[in-house]
């Protein structure tokens, strides 16, 4: 795989009160990845950029929500979120990432 592409499939991590209960009971992390990305490209990017050992990888897709801007509707669009499981031991450090 191209590393200038796997640069590219993260997007950014997932903040949320579900995915630091996911962190600190499963050892994954959320990441917001690119729309075409797939399970080995998540995978790979992980590793290249975190130097830490991927045990496995889940995909889904998030919805866009409709809303309304006045009298007229509209819609965000859809992403894609990865979880991340890390193999035991492993941990990703936010602060140390260029």
């Amino acid at each position: 795989m191209n590393q200038e592409r796997l640069t590219q499939v993260i997007l950014a991590p997932v903040v949320s009160e579900k995915s630091t209960l996911v962190a600190d009971k499963y050892e994954q992390v959320v990441f917001k990845v690119a729309t075409d990305a797939t399970k080995p490209e998540v995978k790979a990017a992980v590793e290249l950029l975190f130097n830490v050992k991927v045990d496995s990888v889940q995909i889904l897709n998030v919805k866009g929500k409709v809303k309304r801007f006045g009298r007229f509707t509209g819609r965000r669009s859809d992403w894609k979120k990865a979880y991340v499981s890390l193999t035991p031991g492993q941990e990703i450090d936010f602060s140390a990432v260029q």
